[in-house]
């Protein structure tokens, strides 16, 4: 089974390279703020009680998502595999994922991160906020803020998968096919 996390910072290229190694791999897309909100419309234990506590202001718990995934690899099991995106952010949340998918026999093939300069980033998401009308696109000094809460908070976790050999840093500047292609020669490598 091919596990998939695509790292990289906000502007990096996630989420169009994402679409492209889902459909060409076959992979089940599985974005935390998605499965979060189906699980909520859909009514799901896991759901009531995650609005109960968003519905507070509060962040829901990494048990409670680590839950709705389990639920969500239940239910694809005959996917090749699939692609975590925006999780995992921190150490234990990787580690809550190593055990949840040993559990089912499986693990993280490889941790696909994107490099891209922060001055690209910036470039980007301006450029992205004027097609996007997404407010946190438009303003630099939020698009700053955004770079940094990912360069100290969720970067180290290259360090946690370079642990376990499975980092594989991916130059993110080129064309969107130049990109994908190296994307692709990591995983058919694998």
């Amino acid at each position: 089974m091919l596990n998939i996390v695509l790292f990289g910072p906000p502007g990096a290229g996630k989420g169009t390279q994402s679409n492209l190694l889902i459909n060409k791999y076959n992979l089940v897309h599985l974005s935390t703020g998605d499965i979060l909100r189906s699980e909520i419309s859909e009514g799901t234990k896991l759901g009531v009680e995650a609005k109960s506590i968003m519905d507070r202001g509060d962040l829901v718990s990494d048990e409670i998502v680590i839950g709705m995934i389990s639920s969500k690899l239940d239910n694809n099991p005959d996917a090749n595999g699939f692609i975590f995106d925006g999780f995992p952010r921190t150490e234990a949340q990787a580690t809550a994922l190593d055990n949840l998918l040993k559990g089912k026999e499986t693990s993280i093939s490889v941790m696909l991160s994107l490099k891209v300069a922060d001055d690209e980033l910036i470039k980007r998401l301006l450029k992205r906020g004027k097609d996007s009308g997404r407010a946190d696109d438009k303003n630099e000094s939020i698009i700053a803020n955004r770079i940094n809460e990912y360069n100290n908070k969720t970067a180290p976790l290259k360090t946690f998968y370079s642990n376990q050999d499975k980092l594989s840093e991916i130059e993110g500047i080129g064309s969107v096919e130049e990109i994908a292609n190296r994307l692709n020669s990591v995983i058919d490598n694998l």
